[in-house]
């Protein structure tokens, strides 16, 4: 019988994982529905995170915990900013409502890709966005179970 395959660079996965920040809450969790299938270096987990995946065997279930700023760096100030409504208006839906703690999308610079921010707070004619991510800043801990190496 042949060796289980291992993780290496490039690997297609087929797995579940729950990623969850220092209060144990989890932030995305496969494990409650089906499981995710990415390719390892194509920037759909934090690179720290794709590491630890390295050289672990199909079947294997693992826990790692990554101390805070390591799986998405440092909280970066300058990723607060303040969006006009009217910008807003423009670019996205004229109706829209908002509310501190929503998530809103935006389109990159270019139009080939999205990003999003989170609403901190609401002025008359403003809204701050928090770009950064969500556990910037923050110690996480991963949880995985690799169904499947290609």
């Amino acid at each position: 019988m042949a060796a289980p395959r291992q993780v290496e660079p490039g690997s297609f996965l087929t797995l579940h994982y729950r990623l969850a920040g220092p209060d144990g809450r989890a932030v995305v969790d496969t494990f409650v529905d089906k499981p995710a299938t990415l390719s390892l270096g194509a920037g759909q987990l934090a690179p720290a995170i794709e590491a630890r995946l390295v050289g672990l065997a199909e079947g294997a279930q693992a826990s790692f915990e990554l101390p805070a700023g390591a799986a998405f760096g440092e909280r970066n100030p300058e990723l607060v900013q303040r969006v006009t409504r009217a910008l807003l208006r423009a670019q996205g839906d004229p109706d829209a409502e908002y509310s501190v703690g929503d998530v809103v999308e935006f389109p990159t610079p270019d139009g080939e890709g999205r990003y999003a921010g989170v609403v901190r707070e609401c002025g008359p004619d403003w809204l701050l966005f928090d770009f950064n991510h969500p556990l910037a800043g923050q110690a996480v801990r991963f949880d995985v179970k690799l169904l499947g190496v290609l």
